[in-house]
């Protein structure tokens, strides 16, 4: 649901941006296929372990805030991820 409020922000901002959804165990395989990363808050706990290996292939990685998540806030969380690639 997040991945399609996102994706409507995105549209009605005229940004293209692909937006997917992966779980955990896929973060290996899909950071070497998306310029960013964005955890949700219930994979916290992994944002270190994955900015490393993220590093290593010059991506960036972080965590949506708890708040914003929970809302499904969909515009704040593609400013985050838009914030995210200017800084790459």
């Amino acid at each position: 649901m997040l991945v399609k409020k996102m994706e409507q922000s995105a549209a009605q901002r005229g940004i293209e941006i692909e937006i997917a959804a992966v779980p955990m165990d896929e973060f290996s395989s899909a950071i070497v296929k998306y310029d960013a990363c964005l955890l949700g808050p219930q994979v916290k706990y992994k944002l270190a372990d994955f900015q490393t290996e993220a590093a290593k292939l010059n991506k960036s990685v972080a965590a949506i805030e708890p708040m914003v998540y929970g809302m499904m806030n969909g515009e704040k969380v593609l400013d985050q991820a838009v914030a995210l690639l200017e800084t790459a």
